[in-house]
């Protein structure tokens, strides 16, 4: 039986913001932000980053084209202010606006993790469906204590559709190619299940990081998270792993 947990039973809740980007420069600037190709963006939510200069994601997003030249942008909270900071920084010179931030609340629908402003999401059962669906879709979502700890392809972001190798240059991109088209992640995104407390967003656990991890729903003692680690460092591990949708499975290398 599933068990519904209480806010203060869940000492990881995420909690999420809206950002909406609006002007004739929109498109152009956040394509020279983002790792993903602005210009086949939808109304369906896309996970995307904006990395660093050193090719590591300083913002995990999820974005849409709501309209031309609007776009909205969702980011956790806690790293809600410092996106903030960022776009008035690099987009000094553009023409665009940004809006005040406002709630957003996570649930599933169609079986899948996305995102709603209906206040009857705004439970913690349904975040905490959020999260379990999250994990199992391989989801992450990066908060302060994870910013600038992961590279996109560590998370699988490319299989996801949230990288485009062929759009042009983009904040961290020279590192990021390099990575993709020179070697590959040696670490890389697990769906595991483990036993103890729930560890926190950047613990690491001998030499496996964790990226999010919830309470195991069906064992009160246990935990299920996704993690960044060596093959041959889980296979050391009492972890166990789990399996991630079917994209998911592929080598993160670039294909030969």
């Amino acid at each position: 039986m599933t068990q519904h947990l209480s806010a203060a039973a869940m000492p990881h809740v995420p909690q999420f913001q809206q950002l909406t980007l609006q002007g004739a420069d929109a498109e152009k600037f956040l394509q020279g932000q983002l790792t993903c190709d602005v210009t086949k963006l939808g109304l369906s939510y896309q996970a995307a980053a904006i990395g660093n200069l050193k090719g590591r994601i300083e913002f995990g997003i999820w974005i849409k084209k709501q309209a031309e030249q609007h776009y909205d942008v969702i980011i956790s909270t806690d790293c809600s202010a410092s996106l903030q900071a960022h776009l008035k920084k690099y987009g000094a010179f553009s023409k665009f606006t940004t809006s005040e931030p406002i709630a957003i609340y996570p649930c599933v629908l169609d079986d899948m993790p996305t995102f709603s402003h209906q206040d009857t999401y705004n439970t913690p059962e349904n975040t905490q469906a959020w999260m379990h669906s999250s994990l199992a879709h391989g989801n992450y979502w990066i908060v302060a204590a994870t910013q600038g700890e992961f590279q996109p392809q560590e998370l699988r972001l490319h299989q996801r559709g949230g990288m485009d190798y062929d759009k042009g240059c983009y904040l961290g991109q020279e590192v990021i190619a390099r990575i993709y088209f020179k070697s590959a992640p040696k670490a890389f995104l697990h769906y595991v299940q483990g036993s103890g407390n729930v560890p926190a967003a950047g613990e690491k656990l001998d030499k496996i990081q964790v990226v999010n991890a919830i309470a195991d729903d069906q064992n009160i003692q246990g935990f299920k998270a996704l993690v960044v680690a060596r093959p041959e460092h889980l296979a050391e591990s009492e972890l166990t792993i789990l399996e991630l949708p079917t994209a998911l499975q592929a080598d993160v290398a670039r294909p030969k």
